[in-house]
């Protein structure tokens, strides 16, 4: 139980944190209010929001959706797939990372360090011409990706969009999936080497096999341990994903592009990009607040 004191100590931190808080706000607000009087005497632009807007939310000449939200439906598409898959492979090279066998540990280390090592920008450009030229007729994937002319349904339409733009999506989440992966496994890699050395003893005293040991013992207190980089590292590769507009997927930053170049709304449009990685960036803080939050709560029971 905490003393009296212990308990007043932590009333005046709570006291000075909710000070500090309210002169951030004020020293915000001092910054905006500078700023736009700055730019209302200074900056002569001719705001047109009502044509921004018209832009953004008027359906296509076909009666689907605008393209500015067909492009953010593509960036939700391309950054859910891109995270399972960057999830997945990520785990597994962590794992491999954290084991001694060099077997398997080798080829994670060098995975890591030569994802980590070379621009985004050059292994995108590099990646997709290969995946695009090489890999996808190799693999026999060039009739269903390409010359697919098959009807979907409004569920498969959603999760992997039009049949014509599949071998885009498929390049766009192996581009950024294997990028996050790298990071991915270094946060897993650390996660697992942040568990005291008393708990893997545990459970092999316990007998549990090995799936039940990593799934009852050791899972939920890694999961605890690198929920926040793991949030970091998942925004980090919506916003990362714009990149891959470089390439001609049509996701949110290629259609802001677009309608921003063709109606010169430069401005207008480029904050309403800003608004929609913004909206989506907090949403899965949150998201990984609660699971944060809920893995917390199993720990401690």
């Amino acid at each position: 139980m905490q003393s009296e004191g212990g308990i007043k100590q932590t009333g005046k931190q709570r006291l000075s944190l909710n000070r500090l808080d309210y002169f951030l706000l004020l020293i915000t607000l001092i910054a905006i209010s500078w700023l736009y009087y700055r730019s209302s005497i200074g900056v002569h632009y001719q705001w047109h929001w009502a044509a921004a807007i018209d832009l953004v939310f008027t359906a296509r000449s076909d009666g689907s959706l605008p393209y500015f939200f067909q492009g953010l439906i593509s960036t939700i598409r391309l950054t859910g797939w891109g995270m399972c898959f960057a999830l997945i492979v990520g785990t597994l090279i962590g794992i491999a990372r954290h084991t001694k066998f060099p077997l398997f540990r080798t080829p994670a280390l060098l995975y890591i360090q030569l994802i980590r090592n070379i621009p985004p920008l050059v292994f995108i450009f590099i990646f997709y011409f290969f995946i695009s030229n090489q890999v996808i007729p190799l693999l026999g994937l060039d009739n269903l990706l390409r010359n697919s002319n098959t009807d979907t349904n409004p569920i498969a339409l959603f999760l992997f969009g039009p049949t014509n733009l599949w071998e885009n999506l498929l390049s766009g989440v192996l581009c950024i999936g294997l990028l996050s992966a790298a990071y991915i496994a270094e946060v897993v890699r650390s996660g697992l080497e942040g568990i005291d050395k008393g708990q893997w003893e545990a459970s092999q005293t316990l007998g549990l096999s090995t799936w039940s040991k990593y799934r009852y013992v050791i899972g939920p207190q890694v999961l605890s341990n690198i929920t926040p980089p793991l949030a970091g590292q998942a925004i980090s590769l919506v916003k990362d994903s714009s990149i891959v507009s470089l390439i001609s997927i049509q996701e949110l930053t290629f259609s802001g592009t677009e309608i921003a170049n063709s109606s010169g709304l430069i401005f207008e449009i480029w904050i309403f990009v800003g608004i929609c990685y913004l909206l989506l960036c907090l949403s899965l803080s949150l998201i990984f607040s609660r699971i944060e939050s809920n893995s917390r709560k199993h720990l401690i029971k």
